[in-house]
């Protein structure tokens, strides 16, 4: 049976009109997303197939275009709507703490780190620069290291955050382990990172540390 032979309110267009987007499944909105399916399966069916092939919505948007291309039925114009899709939620998270509402709600912090970093096969160590009122800045990845662990120069965070003339500071790092609880190492450099700007009178508000099923925050650990 097609698409076009269900009853209406099982159509994820219509669902979408009738009970808002908030009501879809993920394969439903892939399903719209793409509008048609593949080899003879209607868009809904393939789209909970590749959900599944790909191991959820999460690991499927965070795909690079090779591992997209590798699951049957997406080429490189699908390849580039998912990733486009993950770009477009960047920009509206960064968008959203440039007018300083990360500080009111958040969890807008942490969807935006999870975004950047959870997706990384390597660790990666970033920073948040803010202003006086604890509006975004800018965002920047400063060290790289191997699968679970990144070097970290307190001077060279202190450049970047002269640099940038900024207020205050949050660091973030991801485990690709996938596990996200901080570590010893973990603790000490994120003491040795607030002593340093203390030095410069820029505060140091958070560390949070991205895993592949959460994420965990310093400051609400109490170890800030």
């Amino acid at each position: 049976m097609s698409l076009k032979q269900w009853p209406l309110h099982e159509r994820p267009r219509e669902k979408f009109c009738q009970l808002g987007a908030s009501a879809l499944s993920d394969a439903e909105l892939i399903a719209i997303l793409f509008g048609t399916g593949c080899n003879g399966q209607d868009v809904l069916t393939w789209s909970r197939q590749i959900l599944h092939q790909s191991g959820g919505l999460s690991a499927l948007l965070t795909m690079n275009e090779q591992q997209l291309k590798g699951i049957h039925g997406i080429g490189p114009a699908r390849a580039i709507q998912l990733q486009v899709i993950l770009e477009l939620a960047k920009r509206y998270l960064a968008t959203t703490l440039a007018r300083g509402e990360g500080f009111t709600r958040p969890q807008l912090v942490r969807d935006y780190l999870a975004a950047q970093l959870r997706h990384q096969t390597r660790e990666v160590f970033a920073v948040l620069l803010l202003d006086s009122q604890h509006r975004l800045l800018h965002y920047a990845e400063l060290f790289f290291g191997t699968i679970n662990a990144a070097p970290v120069y307190p001077r060279e965070i202190v450049k970047v955050v002269m640099q940038h003339n900024a207020a205050a500071v949050i660091i973030a790092h991801n485990h690709p382990s996938g596990v996200a609880e901080p570590s010893i190492a973990d603790q000490r450099v994120t003491e040795r990172i607030q002593d340093a700007l203390k030095v410069i009178d820029v505060a140091l508000l958070d560390h949070f540390v991205i895993g592949a099923e959460g994420t965990v925050s310093f400051a609400e650990r109490g170890m800030l």
